[in-house]
């Protein structure tokens, strides 16, 4: 299989409450929308991937979804996002892999880990 591009989709209850807390609250970049003006789907770009919300789902959070996102600084992101009414799911530790991680929910109850990768690590560690 050749994999041309790929994406994490995410059938929020609420879709103008979701793509408000992605664009706004966490401070996503949107790549592109598309479908119906007054309710259109989103993509945003996810670092190295996308995340796009679209359509609706009445499910709820999958326990075994999350997203992985990689940040600069954990402490900071979880105080800042703490301040704006977003769940702490758990407060921002050391792992023993060695990532500090924070794990928060969005609208819906998706868990998102919060990572930071300390210098040391050996995903900073250049593999050559």
């Amino acid at each position: 299989m050749e994999v041309l591009s790929s994406r994490v989709l995410l059938r929020p209850r609420d879709l103008a409450r979701s793509r408000r807390f992605y664009a706004e609250t966490l401070g996503l970049a949107v790549y592109r929308e598309f479908g119906p003006a007054d309710h259109p789907g989103t993509v945003f770009f996810l670092g190295q991937g996308f995340l796009e919300l679209s359509g609706k789902s009445d499910d709820g959070a999958g326990q075994g979804v999350a997203l992985w996102l990689q940040v600069r600084d954990v402490a900071a992101e979880e105080e800042r996002l703490r301040r704006a009414g977003v769940t702490v799911l758990r407060e921002a530790r050391e792992e023993p892999w060695g990532l500090i991680e924070s794990w928060i929910a969005d609208p819906d109850g998706h868990r998102i880990v919060l990572v930071q990768v300390p210098p040391g690590h050996p995903l900073r560690r250049d593999p050559r």
